[in-house]
């Protein structure tokens, strides 16, 4: 009911009569007048019951108008919360309205005459009253932080806030903050929260008291008719801090160790600490103090925090028997302390902390523990003072001479101190080494120019053995510096060099080194040796390379120099020079032209490899197939033609020897200048020429006609020997003799064979008288019209005899036959 007095005096009193007045100076104006309404106010989340009349606007008219009211609350957002009598023009609220969303509702009232013609137009503000719904909320329900146990009174733990969604400014959202509890509740500390939502401690927080409090807050409004409010709760956990120094509890392990030995622990130290385990506040941290050479080393076990004590470096008994050691222990994070004095009633309480490393002004020092390793005594090897020896000596120095004595001792007093002296290392076996003495000589003779020769030193180690047991080893050097000789020549660096050819004069570098050094070294002199002038010179001549220079009048082809090359002091050498002059217009360099030579020569090598090989093969097969263990004397036929009997072989003199009858009135001259000779040849030698010399000759024929000079080759062919009967008329020579070319001719290789094989039957089946043999007869003149070779005519210009002198090997045995060797007698 008050809320219904209050809105119907807001009406009266904003209610207004508006005149409006339409004058004109030539006719009457009609009179309007309408209620113009400012706003209505609307409480929110009225409880109801709906609807419930807001207010009425009213329009005094002659005439019947409409009511018809837009905007929101009616058909907008929050539809449907407002209605209008559109013939009394009441205005009805049917639900509730939330502030918080919409603080003022603006309408659009109408009068209309018609439902087009409006008469008039109103606006309406209607406000929306703020009541409180809405307690403070936080942001979280809970919040969860960390601090550290050595967090100083007074500061920042952590920061709550809590929002109120009531109109701002009135006592609806307007709130304060406040701590309700706190679990678990000590006497150190004590925590407190500010307006600002700040939450603080007083005194001292201790991690072995409390690991972690839960501090509860609420936040409650203002309301005027009833107070609001939420709770949230902070969880603080306590991160362990150093307020508890390590102590020592014991120690494991021997104590003692061997001399020489590292690397090895030899005891454990044990110590606690109240700490939370596995944080940098437990954490054992070790320091060795006495040890001035560094020999030891303590590390820290994960694990257990033991510190575990290590000899780094060998120890020896004789120097000290025992090593004294003191070790102190720390955490690795620095020591702190809290303790509260006084608690004030206001304000921060009174306490005293300590913060720092032991040592330090207020901090308590660390924990010391005393040390002792024994170090037991052990056979020693023997040591080499120096260990190393630096000598200098000249190269080449005799055999025996004395280098150098290398020395050992033995560091023990306790042990034998006899050694063996013996060589470990000696790349050029160049030294011996005194077993007894340990004295070094030479066995040979030292060159500084050996390749086991590095920046001039030679080194030579020895090896040192005692008689213990077991026997130990100690090692020394000798490093030997070489003085320089000058005991090497200079030499070219390259032996063949190549120039083209040209018609001025060309130049190639030619460059020499010693192996010797400065100043039995360059700069060189080079002097050419022979006949030289005209053709050869040298500009310059003296200095690390010299420049060879080639006249026109040398004409291409190969040309072996020789030159003397002396170094600054004046030793030198002849040395010899490849020089090849070619035509470099049809090929870049003289090395490409050497390249297709040496790949044709290849070429042809290979196939003369193959070729013998191939007739090889087809000759053993042809063996194989013929060969039988009685051969019938085959019937031949009796033509008039002749075969080509060949006579001469590979080897004259072996297997046709020449008779001594042979008479030098037999050789005649014919005109090209060819000397030849009448043989009478022995009854064997027809025989192994009618049998071998079918292939022999024809073969040799052929490589003779590719490679003799065609000049030579047309006079050799028309002096060749040719087989004709002798006065015998009835052996089978004969008989083979008159067989004609045609048959000859069409006979297959298998025949020719078969029938060579019953000729040589009939012939050592035949006896005849020993005068009865076949002559070998030498032509002069014209070739016989039945001569089977070819006749070759050359022009005699291509020919010149000095290209006989060199034909090769392979013409060897037809050189014999056709020049066959005279009885002097």
């Amino acid at each position: 009911m008050r809320a219904f007095a209050r809105i119907s005096a807001v009406l009266f009193l904003l209610s207004l009569n508006v005149l409006v007045l339409e004058a004109s100076s030539n006719s009457h104006v009609r009179q309007k007048r309408a209620w113009i309404i400012d706003s209505f106010t609307i409480e929110e989340e009225h409880k109801g019951p709906f609807p419930y009349p807001l207010g009425n606007i009213s329009i005094q008219r002659d005439y019947v108008v409409h009511f018809i009211l837009h905007g929101k609350g009616v058909d907008e957002e929050p539809k449907n919360i407002l209605k209008i009598d559109q013939n009394t023009g009441l205005i009805s609220v049917h639900g509730k309205v939330d502030y918080e969303q919409y603080h003022v509702l603006k309408l659009t009232f109408e009068a209309r005459k018609s439902s087009s013609v409006v008469d008039t137009k109103l606006g309406v503000e209607i406000n929306i009253l703020d009541i409180n719904d809405h307690a403070p909320i936080f942001q979280k329900k809970v919040y969860e932080t960390t601090t550290e146990e050595s967090m100083t009174q007074g500061s920042n733990v952590l920061t709550v806030l809590a929002t109120d969604f009531d109109k701002p400014g009135t006592p609806n959202s307007t709130f304060q903050y406040k701590i309700l509890s706190v679990t678990p509740k000590t006497s150190n500390a004590e925590f407190f929260i500010e307006q600002s939502g700040k939450i603080s401690f007083k005194g001292c927080l201790d991690y072995e008291k409390a690991k972690t409090y839960n501090v509860v807050v609420e936040a409650k409004d203002n309301g005027e008719v009833v107070r609001l409010s939420s709770n949230t709760t902070v969880s603080i956990s306590i991160t362990d801090k150093n307020n508890h120094l390590p102590t020592f509890a014991g120690r494991t392990g021997p104590g003692r160790i061997n001399e020489r030995e590292s690397g090895v622990s030899v005891l454990r130290v044990h110590v606690t600490d109240k700490d939370s385990k596995n944080t940098p506040a437990w954490r054992a941290k070790y320091t060795i103090h006495g040890d001035k050479d560094n020999v030891f080393s303590i590390h820290t076990d994960p694990e257990t925090n033991d510190g575990v004590l290590v000899v780094e470096k060998p120890l020896d008994f004789e120097l000290a028997a025992s090593r004294n050691l003191t070790i102190s222990v720390e955490n690795e994070e620095p020591f702190f302390s809290c303790q509260v004095q006084k608690k004030a009633e206001t304000g921060l309480w009174e306490v005293l902390t300590t913060a720092g490393v032991p040592g330090q002004e207020g901090v308590p020092a660390a924990h010391t523990e005393v040390i002792t390793v024994f170090v037991d005594d052990v056979n020693d090897p023997p040591a080499f003072k120096p260990p190393v020896k630096i000598i200098m000596v000249e190269e080449n120095l005799e055999v025996g001479h004395l280098l150098e004595t290398l020395t050992a001792i033995d560091p023990d007093r306790t042990y034998n101190s006899e050694f063996v002296y013996k060589i470990e290392k000696d790349p050029g076996n160049w030294v011996t080494v005194n077993p007894k003495t340990g004295q070094i000589t030479t066995v040979k003779t030292l060159d500084r120019e050996s390749p086991y020769v590095v920046n001039n030193t030679y080194t030579v180690t020895l090896y040192a053995i005692d008689k213990g047991k077991p026997p130990l080893t100690g090692t020394g050097s000798l490093i030997i510096h070489l003085k320089d000789q000058n005991d090497n020549v200079p030499e070219l660096l390259q032996h063949a060099v190549d120039m083209c050819l040209s018609d001025g004069p060309t130049a190639v570098q030619i460059a020499a080194h010693d192996r010797d050094q400065d100043p039995f070294a360059g700069p060189y002199l080079f002097e050419l040796q022979g006949d030289v002038k005209g053709k050869w010179h040298l500009d310059p001549y003296h200095g690390e390379t010299a420049t060879l220079v080639r006249e026109k009048t040398v004409y291409a082809g190969p040309h072996e120099l020789q030159l003397k090359v002396y170094d600054t002091q004046g030793h030198g050498s002849l040395q010899n020079l490849s020089v090849t002059v070619c035509d470099c217009t049809t090929s870049p360099n003289c090395q490409m032209q050497r390249a297709v030579t040496s790949r044709v020569t290849n070429s042809a090598l290979g196939v003369m490899i193959i070729a013998p090989l191939v007739l090889l093969g087809v000759l053993l097969l042809a063996s194989f197939l013929s060969c039988k263990k009685e051969k019938p004397v085959m019937q031949v036929d009796h033509g008039t033609g002749e075969y080509l009997i060949t006579s001469n072989t590979e080897t004259p003199g072996t297997d046709c020897p020449i008779p001594n009858e042979v008479q030098k009135d037999q050789v005649e001259h014919i005109s090209n200048g060819v000397t030849l000779q009448k043989v009478q040849m022995s009854q064997q030698c027809a025989i192994q020429s009618s049998i071998k010399g079918q292939s022999n000759l024809l073969q040799m024929g052929g490589t003779f006609s590719q490679q003799l000079p065609r000049k030579t080759l047309n006079r050799s062919m028309s002096s060749r020997s040719y087989m004709k009967p002798g006065p015998y008329q009835n052996s089978a020579l004969r008989r083979s003799m008159s067989t004609s070319r045609e048959n000859y001719t069409k006979m297959r290789p298998l025949d020719l064979r078969s029938i060579l094989n019953q000729k040589m039957y009939s012939i050592q089946a035949h006896e005849e008288p020993s005068d009865d043999l076949p002559k070998l007869y030498a032509y002069e003149g014209d070739t016989p019209s039945h001569c089977q070779l070819d006749c070759i005519s050359i022009p005699d210009s291509e020919f010149t005899p000095d290209r006989l002198q060199d034909l090769g090997p392979r013409f060897n045995g037809l050189a014999a036959v056709s020049r066959p060797t005279y009885d002097s007698r």
